[in-house]
């Protein structure tokens, strides 16, 4: 592993420089991966390791539509998909990707397919950390490990195949063969991780719980809304507010601190920008920084996980999420956002 320095504090880090993909191939040469789940993350992971040459099959309920879409991926039923719990008993390496709350309701029949020396892989720490609700327990004589992609299944792809890969965390739970953590890493690679960085089950999911009900999603639409709407109560017309709230951003700033950094773009914009960004920041970052406490204090407790778990079980499940969706679409935000979108360049008709 390579030394790296992270403002100041030194990490280990695993590259494709130290852990090549030749090396990860020779690693996993005599291991069938069945990758049970084909919905957010499963199909990106499991086309990665087939274009990188890895044995892969997929497990998946027949009549799905996340069937269909495997059917479609040219995943061959009867040869490289099958149901969920033939694939976990074909698999060697065993990628756990179904839901949170789907991993719960199948895990009495995954678990009798698990044989000794199988590798357990999850993509999120949920289930085992907060196994007094979801009642995973990894028997003794498997490996239990996760690869946990920075991004979602449709970035992991799309970086695959520009090229550039998309960064991910790992940690190794169980180690019964003694080689979870280099089988561990050679997934990692396969899948097409730019690098991985060691964390541990309750650091993965405790951060990605907060990222994504905090600043990743939640916290960004929230304040996104908040903006839009002073600034229409003001008088400022619909594609006026969107542009200041959300298409400067997507289209540009942000784009400048992913290259170099939040300073780099400061130093990029205007002095009148600059100067009362950094007068403001301080402030949301008092306003917000107890919601985020409380945030994180909600997920370590387990009270996030028993919200999703009810949820996500519910018969109406999908029916429910289709209309909060809707809702957020069909909000004036969202669909000025879509006149926005179709006035961009790339998109002007020839």
């Amino acid at each position: 592993m390579a030394k790296f320095n992270f403002g100041g504090v030194e990490e280990e880090v695993v590259t494709r420089d130290e852990f090549p993909l030749e090396k990860a191939r020779e690693v996993l040469k005599n291991e069938v991966v069945a990758v049970l789940g084909y919905g957010v993350q499963g199909p990106a992971q499991a086309l990665n390791m087939r274009d990188n040459g890895i044995k892969v099959i997929v497990g998946q309920k027949e009549g799905s539509a996340s069937w269909d879409k495997a059917l479609a991926d040219g995943w061959v039923p009867g040869e490289t998909l099958f149901s969920i719990q033939e694939a976990a008993e074909r698999g060697t390496v065993i990628q756990y990707l179904l839901s949170d709350a789907g991993q719960r309701a199948v895990w009495p029949s995954i678990v009798e397919c698990l044989n000794e020396g199988d590798l357990l892989y999850f993509s999120h720490g949920f289930s085992i950390v907060y196994k007094d609700q979801t009642g995973v327990v990894p028997p003794p004589h498997v490996d239990v490990a996760l690869v946990a992609p920075k991004g979602s299944g449709r970035s992991v792809r799309r970086n695959f195949l520009d090229g550039s890969g998309i960064n991910a965390s790992f940690a190794v739970k169980q180690d019964a063969t003694g080689r979870a953590r280099e089988r561990t890493i050679a997934l990692g690679m396969a899948i097409g991780v730019g690098y991985l960085f060691e964390s541990s089950f309750e650091g993965e999911v405790y951060s990605d719980l907060t990222g994504e009900r905090g600043i990743l999603m939640g916290a960004l639409e929230g304040v996104m809304e908040a903006q839009y709407n002073v600034l229409r109560q003001h008088g400022h017309t619909p594609s006026e507010a969107f542009n200041e709230t959300i298409e400067e951003l997507t289209q540009s700033l942000i784009r400048l601190v992913g290259e170099n950094g939040m300073d780099w773009m400061y130093a990029n914009c205007s002095t009148t920008a600059q100067r009362g960004a950094l007068d403001w920041k301080g402030r949301f970052r008092e306003a917000v920084a107890p919601v985020f406490a409380d945030l994180y204090e909600s997920v370590v407790s387990g009270k996030e996980t028993a919200i999703v778990l009810a949820s996500n079980s519910a018969p109406d499940y999908r029916e429910k999420l289709d209309a909060e969706l809707k809702e957020m679409a069909d909000s004036e935000m969202w669909r000025t956002g879509a006149a926005v979108r179709s006035l961009r360049p790339e998109n002007w008709k020839k």
